[in-house]
């Protein structure tokens, strides 16, 4: 049985930091392949497909893609850049045969561009650098090519992979050169290069079908949709094949439909061959893992490792007295459903029922997990959710904790604050740079339990100048007590709606979150108290009425504008007895003892052991 290479296909997949334009980048190779009509309206970034993506500029779940060039198929995965999402990225890679490695002409290499890169290298695949945003004023395409071979030397990079090709390219503008000044305005030269240096899918033809499922999908008419890259032998419609678990067990399965990728669209085919990266429906109980083989003698392909979960939060039935209001879906087990559809799909992620009422999610950080928050409270979702906490570990008799490599961009005026909060939260400075415009680059090793909540103030403390990135970088031995939130809460006294006056007398005790008109409970958190303790407000209270009138009376309270709270921003505000209720139509923090009496006795009876 002979080798066969399909020339006529070439598989890759996009890799970049998070905002380094990957998502950018495939809408101008989708542009010059005329994958859209002349007069069709072409939206930015039109990979980032849910609400999500396209509100926050990122993108969180891989896609594939397929234009044509000269006769060649070219397959694109569109990977996301944030670490959190580093599961997606890694399943993906085992599809391709090469990567571009798409870098900022002026930012450089990034956490994130480390970590998908690594992934790559140790996969054995040979990647393009694409330089991008080569038309911004501050680029410095040069001195960030060294820096990307500085960080392939770094991770061990063969001497192969060392001999990377390199595309200057401005995505947004639809170009690409082989040199940033040939004065080139299409993105020909990157096309021809994909075909040039990737490799194209080789493998044995005539031997039994294998095929290792990356993605799921799913589809309301047609159910679970597996996608994935035959590796070996041919696959075709109404075939029945054999579905082979992770958990080594076998079964026989029909493939219902077959789909390859055309531009942005599945198209129906009959037959696919080695190398093709296809979608399958038909299958309901396959996953991600699992391999599609020959019925008659069925070989599973080995799945690469996912990355363990670092940050975990406990999601609850919500217990407020406003529960059951404002969502379609309350109830423990909506929320056990929910989990359980997200595991189908979202690898990375592990989820322990604790009780009937309460569910421990575990992920890769903050944000993987507020994505989660986020799309169930818009499907309709009502819970409540607790402070998020790390996953410490124990190797060797000790206790080790997650640690991330911390990347900050600040203008040099800042830099001695951002250092002095930095210390209280054990981070340990391993670099510093001076990089361009008056702007200062610092590395540091900290806990993850140190970034909780450091988001919120770091913006505050530059004034929204500076640029935080992390990335996990490995387990330390504990780092000891970090301290938590430095202020306390402005509890309400009592259910009601707020009021213009009790707000303005609260006022004068922090920052308040909510606005006149704000229905509240008792013990809901109506700001930030400006001292160390909780102090309780009664944000409903009404002036009393009197035929007494004194001068400036009859003037309008002037209320300080409200700081509005995003759920991140909740998330990383709340101590360990506090909550976040999240409903379809809001966002509140509680305490998680509503009752003050209660909150009372126990702070008492802990203080007293």
């Amino acid at each position: 049985m002979s080798l066969f290479i399909r020339s006529d296909i070439r598989n890759v997949a996009i890799i970049a930091h998070v905002d380094h334009g990957k998502t950018t980048l495939v809408d101008a190779m989708l542009k010059q392949s005329n994958v859209f009509r002349v007069n069709e309206r072409v939206e930015e970034r039109v990979m980032d497909s849910n609400d999500l993506e396209k509100e926050r500029g990122i993108t969180i779940l891989s896609k594939n893609t397929a234009v044509t060039y000269n006769g060649v198929k070219i397959n694109i995965v569109d990977t996301p850049g944030h670490a959190d999402f580093g599961g997606e990225v890694e399943r993906v890679l085992k599809m391709v045969d090469s990567v571009l490695l798409v870098v900022d002409s002026y930012e450089g290499p990034m956490p994130q561009t480390k970590f998908v890169l690594k992934k790559a290298l140790e996969l054995g695949l040979n990647p393009i650098v694409v330089i991008n945003k080569i038309d911004k004023p501050d680029a410095r395409p040069v001195e960030v090519i060294d820096e990307v071979f500085d960080l392939f030397v770094e991770l061990g990079a063969s001497d192969e992979q060392l001999d990377f090709p390199i595309i200057y390219c401005s995505a947004k503008s639809n170009y690409a050169r082989l040199d940033p000044e040939d004065g080139n305005m299409n993105m020909a030269p990157l096309f021809d290069m994909v075909i040039k240096r990737v490799k194209a899918p080789e493998g044995y033809i005539d031997k039994p079908l294998q095929l290792l499922i990356t993605t799921i999908d799913s589809n309301e008419y047609v159910g679970r949709i597996a996608i994935g890259k035959v590796q070996r032998g041919n696959i075709r419609k109404n075939q029945t094949v054999a579905l082979m678990s992770k958990d080594g067990s076998i079964k026989n399965a029909k493939i219902s439909n077959l789909y390859v990728y055309e531009g942005l669209k599945r198209q129906d085919v009959e037959e696919a061959k080695l190398g093709d990266i296809v979608a399958i429906s038909g299958i309901d109980a396959v996953n991600i893992g699992d391999t599609i083989a020959d019925s008659t003698s069925p070989e599973a392909l080995p799945f690469v490792d996912i990355d363990e979960p670092t940050i975990s939060m406990n999601f609850m039935v919500n217990d407020s007295p406003f529960a059951g209001k404002e969502g379609d879906y309350v109830t423990s087990r909506h929320l056990r459903d929910r989990f359980l559809k997200e595991l189908e799909t979202n690898v990375s992620m592990k989820i322990e029922e604790l009780s009937p009422d309460c569910f421990k999610v575990s992920g890769r950080g903050e944000l993987h997990l507020s994505i989660l928050i986020e799309t169930m409270r818009r499907e309709g979702y009502e819970f409540q959710v607790s402070k998020p906490s790390v996953i410490f570990r124990e190797e060797n008799g000790k206790k080790v904790e997650p640690i991330e490599r911390l990347t900050i961009d600040v203008p040099e005026e800042f830099m001695g604050v951002v250092m002095e909060k930095l210390g209280p939260r054990k981070a340990e400075m391993v670099n510093m740079t001076s990089a361009v415009n008056g702007y200062v680059r610092l590395e540091f090793l900290v806990p993850a339990r140190g970034l909780i909540g450091f988001r919120n103030e770091f913006m505050t403390d530059t004034k929204g100048n500076g640029i935080m990135n992390h990335i996990f970088e490995g387990y330390e031995t504990y780092k000891g007590d970090i301290p938590e939130r430095t202020r306390g809460s402005l509890v309400v006294f009592e259910d009601g709606d707020a009021i213009t006056y009790g707000l303005y007398n609260a006022q004068e005790r922090g920052n308040l979150f909510i606005g006149p008109g704000t229905a509240v409970y008792h013990g809901m958190i109506a700001g930030e108290c400006s001292r160390a303790e909780d102090i309780e407000v009664n944000v409903c209270k009404k002036k009393h009425l009197s035929n007494t009138r004194s001068s400036g009376s009859d003037e309008a309270l002037r209320l300080t504008p409200v700081k509005p709270m995003s759920l991140e921003q909740c998330l990383e505000f709340i101590t360990s007895d506090e909550l976040v209720e999240v409903t379809p139509k809001n966002i509140r923090m509680r305490k998680r003892i509503l009752d003050s009496n209660e909150r009372k006795r126990l702070t008492n009876r802990s203080k007293a052991q």
